[in-house]
């Protein structure tokens, strides 16, 4: 039995609060969605669906397909049952393999022993059956075993990722507190854009979000930037199906004849950085960069679009009062250069966000590094109907 054309239970995760688009995403390519939780969805596939799920998909960080699930009350219960598993029929000989693991059992209190007792289970079984003792490590370049433990019950996964897919792979410089690239996809899948009007990325930074909206635009895949998965150690990998995979991903990237994507930052070296990274993700030539206050970012008159900005949040007393100022300028710009656009402001400090001064639509839930964030979308009317302030309408919902 193969597990690359032998369907079985696939948990794709994601980071905290980005699984709806995810989700989208994963039913665009033709899967079912069993369920969705907070961090992930589950479906039903072979290894081969893995190899399009983790070419394909821009939200995702794992691709973990489902081997076993064990009762286990501490570690020798999850030894005993993965010392008796095939893993011969899994790892090549000879064979490198890693172990990472997400663990909330009580007899844990630190999960590096779990991942020695998985580690020791799988290297017994393999010298028992071989002679010979498989390679192991943390880098996560070869056959990579992720375990799931919570109370008592444990499941097994061939995690076919490796490498988180979160980090698309183009980007060579991040910048200043960077925005992750599955999480600058979700964000703009959460917009209003179509994909063909223009999208205005002031305070661009190293360039994320204007380098993934030129990447969505174009349907240009993240399987283009990275030649490494941990599914190609599997024994039983055959590289035919994976070079088909790419070969769709080459054919489905679209021109988008008159695309205007303005990225601006009054950072000469952010925008050295950012061009770079648009050079390595093949779109700098769809993105328009200058150096320029917000303000005088060039905005394309007569026609509606997306205005993304992610100003900084303030941390310091000095900073929140500085950054009062900014948010208010960022309303003033809004209104008066970005009429007929949706604006939207990605923040992780909502007092901050009250002084621009717009009313908005829609607050969108985030979730970077340990921030709670929101995106706000702002519907900017041009001259056909008056801006109105908070204050004017009662409080914000």
């Amino acid at each position: 039995m193969s597990l690359f054309t032998t369907k079985g239970p696939i948990t794709i995760t994601c980071h905290k609060r980005i699984a709806p688009y995810l989700e989208q995403e994963v039913k665009e390519l033709g899967f079912e969605i069993e369920d969705t939780f907070v961090t992930g969805v589950r479906i039903k596939g072979t290894i081969n669906d893995c190899i399009k799920l983790n070419l394909n998909l821009r939200c995702a960080s794992q691709v973990l397909y489902s081997l076993k699930k064990i009762e286990a009350d501490n570690a020798d219960d999850i030894y005993n049952a993965l010392h008796h598993y095939p893993w011969e029929n899994i790892i090549p000989d000879p064979g490198y393999f890693s172990v990472t693991s997400n663990v909330m059992n009580d007899t844990i209190n630190n999960s590096m022993f779990a991942n020695l007792r998985v580690k020791d289970a799988v290297v017994d079984r393999l010298r028992a059956k071989r002679g010979t003792r498989p390679n192991t490590g943390a880098e996560l370049t070869g056959v990579v075993i992720h375990l799931f433990w919570k109370n008592e019950e444990a499941e097994i996964f061939i995690d076919t990722s490796g490498d988180s897919l979160a980090r698309h792979g183009y980007r060579k410089i991040p910048g200043r507190a960077p925005m992750l690239e599955a999480l600058a996809s979700a964000t703009i899948y959460a917009t209003r854009w179509d994909r063909v009007s223009p999208f205005v990325n002031p305070m661009c930074g190293s360039g994320t979000v204007a380098i993934e909206a030129a990447l969505i635009a174009t349907n240009t895949r993240p399987g283009l930037f990275r030649l490494n998965y941990a599914f190609m150690h599997l024994q039983g990998y055959n590289d035919d199906l994976y070079q088909e995979e790419m070969a769709l991903l080459d054919k489905q990237i679209k021109d988008v004849p008159g695309l205007e994507i303005i990225a601006t930052d009054y950072s000469d070296m952010a925008i050295v950085n950012a061009k770079k990274n648009a050079v390595a993700a093949g779109v700098a030539d769809l993105i328009k960069f200058s150096v320029c206050d917000f303000e005088a970012t060039e905005v394309p008159k007569s026609t509606s679009g997306i205005m993304f900005m992610n100003p900084e949040y303030g941390e310091r007393l000095g900073e929140q009062e500085e950054l009062e100022a900014t948010y208010s300028r960022i309303g003033d710009f809004m209104k008066k250069k970005c009429g007929g656009y949706f604006g939207y402001i990605f923040t992780g400090n909502l007092e901050l966000a009250k002084k621009i001064g717009l009313k908005a639509k829609r607050r969108i839930e985030f979730y970077t590094s340990t921030i709670d964030c929101r995106m706000m979308e702002y519907e900017l009317y041009d001259g056909s109907r008056r801006m109105v302030r908070p204050q004017e309408e009662g409080p914000q919902p």
